[in-house]
């Protein structure tokens, strides 16, 4: 859509640049919410069998800042939900991280993220909130992260107890640097597909 077109023009590729030149951080930010329970994955048999899943609605939930430039995550998890408080611990944690410079987080317009409380607290730590526009997920490349942990973690595994599910996406995550520096290094570029002229089908 032109309103993407004109964001990322006008407001998220400079950010970037001046980041790629030394001047400043970008991080995306966004959530994910890891169920515990079924995933999805194919499996062909010429016989039925059974396989074991998870069952229950359990949740670990991940709030994460990923580094458009140096490709490094901070997160904050939990198992309860993400709220106002979770993204202010990020920040805190973020404003923690000693880094020079300017700091540009990129976000969705969550409610927990997109409230006075939030703004007060970036405004007092002084980091800038850019907000992308409505439905850009595309313009977000932390969303290619949360489906690399789905993949290498979730899919087609059967955990046992939560806690073993839990220990699972931790260890991807704390993997990221190492075992998937390489994958990220292809996944996580800086190239955004924007749309624009998209017609509307209605039913």
């Amino acid at each position: 859509m032109a309103e993407q077109q004109r964001f990322y023009e006008e407001q998220l590729k400079p950010c970037l640049d001046a980041a790629q030149n030394g001047k400043g951080h970008v991080f995306f930010v966004d959530a994910a919410h890891f169920v515990f329970g079924k995933f999805l994955c194919r499996l062909w048999s010429l016989t039925r069998i059974y396989v074991r899943a998870a069952s229950g609605r359990q949740r670990f939930n991940v709030l994460g800042a990923w580094n458009a430039v140096t490709r490094e995550l901070i997160a904050v998890a939990n198992t309860t939900v993400v709220n106002t408080e979770t993204m202010c611990e990020l920040l805190r944690k973020i404003a923690a991280a000693g880094l020079a410079g300017p700091i540009t987080l990129v976000l969705d317009n969550a409610r927990y993220q997109r409230n006075a409380v939030v703004q007060g607290l970036a405004a007092e730590l002084g980091i800038t909130l850019l907000y992308l526009p409505s439905y850009s997920p595309n313009l977000n490349p932390i969303e290619r992260l949360w489906k690399l942990i789905k993949r290498n973690r979730l899919y087609g595994r059967y955990y046992a107890p939560f806690a073993e599910f839990r220990l699972g996406i931790e260890g991807c995550l704390s993997e990221l640097s190492s075992t998937h520096s390489a994958a990220l290094k292809k996944l996580m570029t800086l190239n955004f597909q924007t749309f624009q002229n998209v017609t509307l089908l209605t039913a």
